[in-house]
């Protein structure tokens, strides 16, 4: 089993990797399908379901659904572009779609927020549809968002049976559990980090791999230190103030001082991870961590270890990176990392994971600490709700990646003081999240059904 840290690490935007950056990957995939057709066509149509209908409009669903239709990408994106697009849109009615020309689409007609019961394949499905001049529908495709950024059509999913990752296996460690990953680290004597790399390579150079990684780091800090200095009141209508800015404030005021109680460790950490979380609210960039409601997580642990861990270098943050990829490929593969499927477990309880392995790992920690710590971060997790006042990735989001980054650190330093023989192993853990995410009600799967979304007045 193969997935790339560059399938766990996507550059993107908020505020949600599976409302926003999938429904825009949809819409651009669907523009290449149009393209490779022999068919004229004239218009175009949208509807959403389960998840996407119900929190859509709090993720920005139905904005990255007509963005992408007009040829926007995550990786890409530009913000000022995009609301100069989407003015257009809505005064003529028309989307002018990159190789194909002016498509009609009204947004408040040809857009459909479906209620009703979600499509069969995953809680986050939509219908994209492409009509001649008459406006009848000649092409027509259901796309899934998995998680992550991950999109899938419903033919992929059936061939893939199911939301289970997609994944390659010709590569030289294709470890597709916990146990297989310590089984072919201790016959090859090499890390995980080593392992992942040299799966990396089968697919680019050594140099693109590196460069790439430092790319993925540099996106985060950046996203860092934006957040740190971000104020004012995040869209939506919940009045959230952002935060970062006056606690980073705060914490420089007291550096140096005898009296600062050795517990403000963990207001570094939850600045760190917050000041992501709230650009994410804003929907600024961020990187799918392995998702954007959890892309704070992993961030916070890699900044908190080289400001604050003696010893510690960016030249090993590639080593975390493959670390927590590894560990985060292991989950998707057998459970999932999408909280309308499975809560927020399956986001930052597998961030809180990735985080706690790589740390683990660029401390010194062997393979079996390395899956410990993944282990004990995401048993900590386990049952946790998605339940997003509003349907915004905000309450409780920006603050729970703050408690998974101080979640991962411990579980880290826990499993140091070990040898690594520990009970429950990283792949029980694993399956039970999966079990956990299948049981729980669909109100509390990101859907602001229950929970939060619905005890906590919202306007």
């Amino acid at each position: 089993m193969f997935l790339s840290v560059f399938d766990m690490f996507k550059v993107g935007v908020g505020p949600s990797s599976s409302h926003t950056m999938g429904p825009m990957v949809a819409g651009a995939r669907f523009l290449d399908k149009m393209r490779a057709s022999p068919f004229h066509f004239r218009g175009l149509r949208a509807s959403l379901h389960g998840s996407l209908a119900f929190t859509g409009v709090g993720h920005a669903t139905d904005r990255a659904t007509i963005l992408g239709l007009a040829g926007f990408e995550p990786a890409t994106y530009d913000a000022a572009k995009a609301e100069a697009v989407l003015d257009d849109i809505k005064a003529r009615k028309v989307i002018e779609v990159p190789g194909l020309g002016e498509m009609a689409f009204d947004p408040g007609r040809d857009l459909v927020f479906d209620y009703g019961p979600a499509l069969p394949g995953h809680a986050n499905g939509m219908i994209l549809k492409a009509t001649d001049a008459q406006g009848d529908v000649i092409m027509e495709e259901t796309y899934y968002s998995i998680g992550g950024g991950f999109v899938l059509t419903a033919a992929e999913l059936d061939e893939a049976g199911g939301a289970k990752a997609k994944a390659r296996a010709d590569v030289p460690y294709p470890f597709e559990k916990a146990d297989e990953m310590l089984a072919m680290a201790k016959a090859s004597g090499l890390s995980i980090a080593q392992m992942k790399r040299a799966n990396e390579l089968k697919f680019r150079s050594a140099t693109d791999l590196d460069k790439g990684m430092e790319r993925i780091w540099q996106v985060m800090n950046d996203c860092i230190t934006r957040g740190m200095a971000g104020e004012g009141i995040l869209p939506g209508g919940l009045k959230v103030r952002r935060r970062a800015k006056g606690i980073h404030d705060a914490l420089m005021a007291e550096r140096g001082l005898n009296m600062t109680p050795p517990h403000t460790i963990n207001d570094w950490m939850s600045l760190y991870a917050m000041a992501v979380n709230e650009e994410n609210a804003a929907g600024g960039q961020v990187v799918t961590a392995p998702t954007n409601g959890a892309a704070g997580v992993v961030p916070a642990v890699i900044r908190y270890w080289l400001d604050h861990v003696p010893g510690a270098s960016a030249s090993r943050v590639g080593e975390f990176l493959l670390t927590a990829a590894a560990v985060g490929g292991l989950v998707k593969h057998n459970a999932s990392i999408s909280g309308a499927e499975c809560g927020c477990q399956a986001e930052v309880g597998s961030a809180a994971a990735m985080a706690a392995a790589g740390l683990c790992a660029v401390l010194g920690g062997t393979p079996e600490q390395v899956e410990n710590a993944a282990e004990i971060a995401l048993e900590h997790h386990l049952g946790m709700t998605c339940d997003p006042v509003k349907g915004l990735v905000q309450v409780p989001c920006i603050e729970r990646n703050g408690l998974g980054a101080i979640k991962a650190v411990s579980a880290a330093s826990l499993a140091l003081r070990g040898d690594g023989i520990h009970l429950v192993s990283l792949d029980v853990c694993i399956e039970t999240m999966r079990q956990t995410g299948r049981d729980m009600h669909e109100k509390y799967k990101e859907t602001s059904l229950g929970g939060l979304a619905v005890n906590v007045p919202n306007c």
